[in-house]
């Protein structure tokens, strides 16, 4: 099968070195042990081979996807959607609705994706047939085991007869894979050292804090780098929340994103940094992994990573498969770079007064209707131009959820378009509108 016209939709080229050993490996219906990391473009790599692997006449789910986060599953949900395959898939995770997914699998996907424990818990109440199955793609498989999954992935392994090929993925190598997963004769494919980010890709600067404290210096990187996209890695939830604090005094917009957030608080921070409404992430290490965040030209470790593992994880997060990006190391005077990081390093020097980012010129609409009001982008998009006034060029990204959306619409025009819309209706369903904070 051709991939360009596939790929085009990604607006990818051509497929890279390990994304076609990848295919080529899967195709030869042999078990596969890949190693590539962050940013590589693995998702693509084991997906498109689906699309010869799956049958149409098949009704029950026939490919398993294991992942460690909410996130990464629905990252992986979002891209087979995209590929336009005629086959369903379904996405199950801890914080959605078990009501809901169980309804969905009554007409059983193609493919299931979804969390360990979630997906243990539809096998053990028999909402998911394993009799099937018979590929396994268990990705981001380090942090599976990290997170404590090992119990309910030897379960689910257990459960499924009919397998006939696993597929494992990790951004590092592995000391050792456990018993449970069955690996027979796998084919091994290790890009972790080929594909590390060459120093023109991903440049590493050192910013130090003279005479000054470590949050004045941040906030005046922060200033530096102006409306250019960034994530502030932490390593404390509390450092997270201190510093957003800072940013809200000086009015500086901003998302915050982790583990102590509520589900639908970290998807709008995410939402709102993939569609421009934001320019700025302070977050754990929770988003150095499993998520599809485009384009983000700057990495900034506000806290060191303890360990090489991680400090790879969160400057994945830029210089992305073709892209150029920066990492900040932000430090103390007394501070002293990882021993592991062995990339030649710039100084980088701060202003010695603060000018604040502009603000974005997009700003996001909440509408509390979704996917599961039988609502879609095409709908949202024909009231926000019909009714709202607006013109293609003033309607940016547009995320439908289950029960809610938010599109990007131009900042100078927001208000005016809530006020024209305040009181319409989509599909005959009141729906309330608001700008979302």
């Amino acid at each position: 099968m051709s991939y360009e016209k596939i790929l085009s939709r990604f607006k990818i080229n051509a497929l890279n070195e390990m994304q076609n050993a990848t295919i080529s490996a899967i195709q030869k219906r042999a078990d596969v042990v890949l190693i590539s990391p962050t940013g590589s473009g693995k998702t693509i790599a084991f997906l498109l081979p689906l699309l010869n692997l799956l049958s149409k006449n098949e009704k029950e789910v026939q490919t398993m996807i294991l992942v460690p986060t909410r996130e990464l599953a629905i990252q992986i949900e979002q891209v087979f959607k995209m590929l336009g395959t005629e086959f369903k898939i379904n996405c199950c995770y801890g914080g959605h609705s078990v009501s809901i997914e169980k309804n969905n699998l009554q007409q059983p996907p193609a493919v299931l994706v979804g969390t360990p424990g979630r997906i243990a818990h539809h096998i053990d109440h028999q909402n998911i047939s394993t009799n099937k199955i018979s590929l396994l793609i268990l990705d981001e498989f380090d942090k599976s085991l990290d997170a404590g999954f090992q119990d309910e992935m030897s379960f689910i392994i257990s459960m499924m007869s009919f397998l006939k090929q696993r597929i494992l993925t990790s951004a590092t190598p592995l000391k050792e894979i456990p018993s449970f997963v069955g690996l027979h004769k796998a084919i091994e494919l290790n890009f972790s050292h080929s594909h590390k980010k060459t120093e023109s890709a991903l440049k590493i600067k050192i910013v130090t804090a003279t005479g000054i404290d470590k949050m004045d210096a941040l906030m005046l990187l922060i200033g530096k780098l102006g409306n250019k996209s960034k994530i502030v890695f932490c390593n404390h939830r509390d450092t997270v929340e201190r510093i957003s604090g800072h940013l809200k005094q000086l009015k500086i917009e901003h998302g915050v994103y982790h583990g102590g957030l509520d589900q639908i608080d970290r998807e709008k921070a995410l939402i709102k940094l993939k569609n421009g409404s934001i320019h700025l992430l302070l977050s754990t290490d929770l988003a150095s992994r499993g998520l599809d965040i485009p384009e983000i030209e700057f990495i900034i470790h506000y806290q060191l990573p303890a360990t090489e593992d991680i400090m790879i994880h969160r400057n994945g997060r830029t210089a992305r498969m073709y892209a150029s990006g920066t990492a900040y190391f932000l430090l103390k005077e007394t501070d002293h770079l990882p021993p592991f990081l062995k990339i030649t390093t710039e100084n980088e020097s701060l202003p010695e007064k603060m000018q604040s980012p502009k603000p974005s010129e997009w700003k996001t609409l909440y509408l509390s209707a979704g996917k599961k009001d039988k609502i879609n982008k095409i709908d949202i998009v024909g009231m926000l131009l019909q009714k709202g006034g607006l013109k293609k060029e003033e309607l940016g990204k547009i995320e439908v959820l289950d029960y809610s959306a938010y599109a990007a619409v131009k900042r100078e025009k927001i208000e005016q378009t809530l006020d024209m819309i305040r009181n319409e209706k989509i599909k005959n369903k009141k729906v309330k509108f608001e700008i979302s904070i």
